[in-house]
C-alpha cells in the first residue's frame, strides 16, 4: 500500500462480482489462504480476510500478551457487511440446489461476532471482545471504544480494527441511492459523480505502555442523526466530532499538520465536509482523500485510514488524492493534488457514516 500511495497508483479495478451495472472496486486477492483447520467451522471470506490482516501484527499481539498476560488484552473490532459474502453465496447455493452448504452457519458464518471470535482463538486474547457496527464510522469508532477500555482499567492492550468484504447488498445499495460510480471515485473534483466500494481492513494494536510509532490523541464521536443516508447540510456533528477530538488531546486547530478525509466522491458529502474542516482546523491543513486508492471499505474505513495517517507521519509524505483535478471551485480547503513532502506530527483521520454517526481520530507521532 505504501508503494501504492508513493506511486500514485490507484487499486480500483472493474468489479469483478455479478452485476447488472459497471461499477469500479476494490478488491482483497481473490485467492486467499484457507483458514487451519482448526477453524474450519469458521472458514468464511471475512474470517481469511481478518487473518491474513492479522499476520502483519500478530507478533506485536503476542508480545502484549506475554507482557500484560491473556486476560488482559481485549478485542473490539469494526465491520459493515460481516459475512453477508458467503451467505450471498449460500442463498445462491439454496436456490440452485435446494438446500445451505453444510459449513454456512448464521453463528459461525454470519453474524458479526463470528470474525470476532475466530480472531480471539487465533490470538488467544481472552480480555473484553466485542465487535461495534456503525457502518462507515464502524472501525474508527473502535478506536474510541479501545481508549475507554485502557482509561477504565479493563485491559492493557487492545487489539482493534474492522474488516470488511465487498458483497451484493451494498453494491446494490448504493446503486439504488444513485450515488455509486460507474468510474473510479474522484473525492473532491469538480467531475466527481460517486463513490467506489472496497474490501479490505486494518488491525492497530494500542497499549497502555508501548513503543508504537503513534499515539492516539483524541477521538471525537457523535451522532447528529440527521437523515438516514444525507450528511448534515452545516456538517454539525462533522464539525463537533473534530472539536472533541481536539479537545481530549488539549490541542489547538492549527496543530493539525494533515487530515485524511472521509471524502467519499459524492458531492454532497465532499462539499459539506471540506466546509466543516474549514470552519474547524482551517483552510490552509494539508487534506488528502485516501479512497481514490482503497475505494470507500465502510466497516473497515476508519482502521485502514487511520493507519495511512500514521503512514504518512512516518514517511514525513502525504499523499497524492487521487483524481481529485480539477478542484471543485466550490471547495476551499487545500487538498492535495500532488504527493507532499511535510513533516507531520498531528494528523486527523474522519470516518462519517450514514444516520449522521461521525468519528474523527486524532493521532500525534510517538516522538
Amino acid at each position: 500500500m505504501a508503494r501504492a500511495l508513493d506511486a500514485g497508483a490507484s487499486g480500483l479495478l472493474p468489479c469483478r462480482l455479478p452485476l447488472p451495472f459497471e461499477t469500479m472496486a476494490g478488491h482483497f486477492p481473490d485467492v486467499l489462504e484457507p483458514v487451519p483447520a482448526a477453524f474450519a467451522a469458521r472458514d468464511s471470506r471475512i474470517v481469511r480476510m481478518a487473518f491474513a490482516v492479522l499476520d502483519g501484527i500478530a507478533a506485536a499481539v503476542e508480545r502484549a500478551i506475554r507482557r500484560y498476560g491473556k486476560d488482559r488484552v481485549a478485542i473490539v473490532l469494526g465491520t459493515s457487511t460481516g459475512g453477508i459474502f458467503d451467505t450471498e453465496a449460500a442463498l445462491e447455493a439454496h436456490a440452485s440446489a435446494g438446500a445451505l452448504p453444510e459449513r454456512w452457519s448464521l453463528e459461525k458464518t454470519h453474524a458479526f461476532h463470528a470474525m470476532l471470535d475466530a480472531v480471539q482463538l487465533r490470538t488467544g486474547a481472552r480480555g473484553p471482545a466485542y465487535v461495534l457496527s456503525t457502518a462507515c464510522s464502524s472501525s474508527g469508532k473502535v478506536l474510541g471504544s479501545a481508549r475507554r477500555i485502557l482509561a477504565a482499567g479493563l485491559a492493557d492492550a487492545v487489539l482493534t480494527g474492522g474488516i470488511d468484504t465487498l458483497c451484493q447488498m451494498t453494491l446494490r445499495g448504493f446503486k439504488s441511492l444513485e450515488i455509486l460510480s460507474s468510474r473510479a471515485c474522484r473525492p473532491f473534483s469538480a467531475g466527481r459523480d460517486g463513490l467506489s466500494l472496497g474490501e479490505g481492513g486494518a488491525f492497530l494494536l494500542l497499549e497502555r505502555e508501548g513503543e508504537g510509532p503513534a499515539r492516539l490523541l483524541g477521538v471525537g464521536e457523535t451522532s447528529d442523526a440527521h437523515h438516514m443516508s444525507h450528511p448534515h447540510p452545516e456538517g454539525r456533528g462533522a464539525k463537533a466530532a473534530m472539536i472533541e477530538a481536539l479537545r481530549q488531546a488539549g490541542l489547538p486547530a492549527e496543530a493539525v499538520d494533515h487530515v485524511n478525509a472521509h471524502g467519499t466522491g459524492t458531492p454532497a458529502n465532499d462539499l459539506v465536509e471540506a466546509r466543516a474542516i474549514a470552519e474547524v482546523i482551517g483552510p490552509q491543513v494539508a487534506v488528502a482523500s485516501t479512497k481514490g486508492y482503497t475505494g470507500h471499505l465502510l466497516g473497515a474505513a476508519g482502521a485502514t485510514e487511520a493507519v495511512l495517517a500514521i503512514l504518512a507521519m512516518e514517511q514525513g509524505r502525504i499523499p497524492a488524492s487521487l483524481g481529485a483535478a480539477p478542484l471543485d471551485p466550490g471547495i476551499t480547503i487545500d487538498v492535495c493534488l500532488m504527493p507532499r513532502q511535510r513533516a507531520c506530527r498531528v494528523v486527523l483521520s474522519n470516518s462519517f457514516a450514514f444516520g449522521g454517526s461521525n468519528v474523527s481520530v486524532l493521532l500525534g507521532r510517538a516522538s
